[in-house]
């Protein structure tokens, strides 16, 4: 359903209520506005970290946000309180004539398949999932991926000069969540770019295989810590604040991910930051445009300002920053190419 159909439709309460023995559950409705019956109806759906999880739910809604702001769109957003919810969610908001549906993370790939097959008309979004890799490959989806080995790698560059400052053997290490194509992207970026500052490095890497339980995390990272590691980088969402808390602990850097994590403390050396507020907010732009066009992924790299560090501590020689920018400027003008995006 287009928008420009939509003139005559009132603004939309702000409960989404169930309709019972069927898929529409009940849903919390957090936020919502009508700016006019012409505007584009967007609603995201969030995973299970909630809208305060200062990861991809709350850079998501910030993106969302912005488009509100600047585009004239009606937004709403709904959140999961189980993966259970999030195919109820979608084809609640589906049913009411959302035109663009955004599912937040790969959590929610299958549930966005299997409503996408059911709403072939209404367009749908999932970030950090391949669109081809989903079932049917759905021609009104679209992925949102990003280029983590990019910005992985400026953060595995500067970790290992800070790390070659430390007393001791050079070793550097991180925690993932889950071993997935995402988080894989980011450790082989880390990897690649500590080995290219400082040849022979040590490298250790570790799976929590949660999401977000801290204690798993910080576990992991005290584990790396006692085999020597200076510099721990979590990859792990809301799980990885244990690992950061560790680095606290034993008074080592710590790398943040996904949004910039500098408030956590002096001990954050920098975060590897995927942008998924910008790339949401030229999603809505291009539905607003006309432009969307399905079946496909977007991608995000530096060079389109998807990825890229966050605040960097102010102990940091300005020697370092000079190389870690060089080195982000051989990356974007492809003379630093085909980096790596697994690990073995």
């Amino acid at each position: 359903m287009s928008w420009k159909n939509l003139a005559g439709v009132a603004a939309v309460v702000a409960t989404l209520s169930a309709c019972g023995g069927g898929d529409e559950r009940s849903a919390e409705t957090v936020a919502e506005t009508a700016p006019g019956p012409t505007a584009p109806r967007v609603g995201l759906v969030t995973d299970l970290g909630q809208l305060n999880d200062r990861g991809f739910n709350q850079l998501a809604f910030e993106g969302l946000k912005r488009a509100e702001r600047e585009l004239g769109i009606e937004q709403r957003v709904v959140q999961s309180r189980s993966a259970a919810d999030y195919v109820p969610n979608m084809t609640t908001l589906a049913r009411q004539g959302f035109d663009l549906i955004i599912g937040v993370g790969f959590a929610q790939g299958e549930a966005v398949a299997k409503v996408a097959a059911r709403f072939p008309e209404t367009r749908f979004v999932i970030i950090d999932v391949d669109q081809a890799s989903l079932a049917g490959k759905p021609r009104n989806v679209v992925g949102l991926l990003f280029r983590e080995e990019e910005v992985g790698y400026l953060a595995g560059y500067l970790a290992a000069l800070a790390a070659k400052r430390t007393p001791g053997p050079d070793v550097i290490s991180s925690v993932g969540g889950m071993k997935e194509p995402p988080v894989d992207r980011f450790i082989a970026g880390y990897q690649a770019g500590a080995k290219k500052a400082v040849p022979g490095i040590k490298l250790i890497n570790g799976y929590s295989q949660d999401w977000d339980d801290l204690a798993k995390c910080k576990e992991r990272a005290l584990n790396q810590i006692s085999a020597g590691s200076a510099v721990v980088f979590q990859v792990a969402g809301g799980c990885g604040l244990g690992a950061l808390d560790a680095a606290k602990q034993q008074k080592i850097w710590g790398i943040g991910v996904d949004a910039d994590q500098s408030f956590l403390g002096p001990h954050i050396l920098t975060s590897a930051q995927k942008k998924v507020d910008r790339a949401v907010y030229l999603t809505i732009e291009s539905l607003k445009d006309g432009n969307w066009r399905g079946g496909r992924n977007a991608t995000f790299g530096l060079e389109q300002g998807g990825v890229g560090l966050g605040k960097v501590s102010a102990k940091i020689p300005a020697g370092d920053l000079k190389a870690v920018e060089r080195i982000e400027q051989e990356i974007v003008s492809g003379e630093i190419a085909d980096l790596p995006t697994t690990v073995s």
